[in-house]
């Protein structure tokens, strides 16, 4: 079975990430100057990488990385391979960055890169050359004290270790130039299960503010990936029954809930959760549209838009993706009472431990995993307060609550560097 995506709009990624921003700059009556500068990238590079192929012909791959803004610090910001990979969505994705850095206090400003190639069907090493070649076409873009990059969709350690060797290879021995490394170059203990984490930390939070017991909620996953299957995982050990989960081959659905350490050993075994048995199989839309108390949609951008916006039964969103949720399907959810932590808060737990892995690269000291997890889940707990104290501040959703307190920090930024 090939999963089903949700229908798509008109509306472009970067178009909803704006109307988002909008709203929250009218609210604080946000200066023109600086709204101005907030909304556009500062800088947009694209490449063309010619990459010689196991069969010895050359093709060239489009890549792309976009600064969103270096105010509070150098970008940061995944790098996606992916066969739909476009220059609106890679922008869309690096001011995200930027804004889910400022909502949790991070000294980065944000960043996104981004080919467009089906890693699937490219051997290791294809992928390998090619990685090499998009770290030469950007060797004075990338640098930890300017540009950091680290794993999205489609990539992970290895390809971080490459850009890490290849840089090296240019300039001098510099692991704090890319997160998400492995281990034994320098990588964080922590950092792969720490996405997943953060969606967790805010879901408990936004449970005891909707005064709901976690032993008593249900809850549906949608992707199964590296956030999916950790935010799976870590939700059910805190008690919530996950009645249903999918990945890129299907959705599958338990009404006594799914076994989720039995499926995520079978989807390491297997490689995707094809042929799994611990459920019955339904629709991704069906799964969007199950009577849960928290969904979390941890797969693809646009996922839940104006058209099937109305049909979400869940109470709690808990945003596992970057952008699941269309700006156009905002109003009819909140109308419906439902509550979404934002992705600019929910996944940030991604980059606070990444920023963590670029400090113990720059000091030369390493941490346990339970010292990493002690210093990044107050980060959380606490960004997410200040969003909750600003959406009753404001009388606004969390989003728009994360939105405001991110733009009011870069904007700060701005005019302590005296650009006016």
């Amino acid at each position: 079975m090939v999963i089903k995506t949700a229908p798509k709009t008109q509306e472009s990624t970067y178009g909803s990430l704006l109307t988002r921003f909008n709203k929250a700059a009218d609210l604080i009556q946000l200066e023109d100057r600086y709204r101005d500068i907030i909304s556009q990238p500062e800088k947009i590079i694209s490449v063309h990488l010619p990459v010689k192929l196991d069969d010895g012909s050359i093709k060239v791959f489009q890549g792309y990385r976009v600064i969103h803004s270096t105010v509070l610090g150098p970008s940061k910001g995944g790098i996606r391979y992916a066969p739909f990979v476009n220059q609106d969505e890679v922008k869309a994705l690096a001011g995200w960055m930027t804004l889910k850095c400022a909502v949790v206090g991070l000294p980065y400003g944000g960043a996104k890169g981004g080919v467009i190639v089906d890693p699937k069907k490219c051997s290791v090493d294809e992928l390998e050359r090619l990685t090499r070649a998009y770290t030469r076409a950007l060797k004075h873009v990338f640098g930890p004290k300017s540009d950091i990059p680290a794993p999205d969709m489609g990539t992970g350690p290895r390809e971080m270790a490459w850009i890490f060797h290849e840089y090296s290879r240019m300039f001098s021995y510099e692991p704090g130039v890319v997160t998400g490394k492995p281990l034994e170059l320098g990588g964080s203990r922590g950092r792969v299960a720490a996405t997943g984490r953060g969606v967790m930390i805010t879901a408990m939070c936004a449970l005891e503010k909707m005064g709901l017991n976690p032993n008593h909620c249900t809850g549906a996953v949608q992707g199964f990936g590296n956030v999916g299957s950790y935010g799976a995982q870590l939700l059910a050990r805190q008690g919530i029954r996950i009645l249903a989960i999918s990945d890129h081959t299907g959705a599958y659905i338990n009404e006594k809930g799914i076994d989720i350490e039995t499926a995520v050993d079978y989807c390491h075994a297997k490689g995707s959760l094809a042929g799994f048995r611990g459920g019955d199989i339904i629709d991704n839309e069906e799964l969007l549209e199950l009577d849960v108390d928290i969904l979390v949609p941890a797969a693809l951008e646009d996922q839940i838009t104006s058209a099937n916006a109305g049909n979400v039964k869940a109470k709690l969103i808990v945003e596992g993706a970057n952008g699941p949720v269309s700006a156009n399907a905002d109003a009819t959810l909140e109308s419906n009472g439902v509550i979404i932590v934002p992705d600019i808060l929910a996944n940030a737990g991604g980059v606070t431990v990444s920023y963590f892995e670029w400090v113990q690269n720059r000091r030369g000291h390493y941490y346990t995993e339970e010292e990493i997890n002690a210093k990044a889940d107050p980060v959380l707990k606490g960004a997410f307060e200040a969003v909750y104290e600003t959406s009753l501040q404001y009388n606004c959703s969390l989003r728009v609550a994360a939105y405001i307190v991110a733009t009011g920090r870069v904007a700060t930024a701005i005019r302590l560097e005296g650009f006016f």
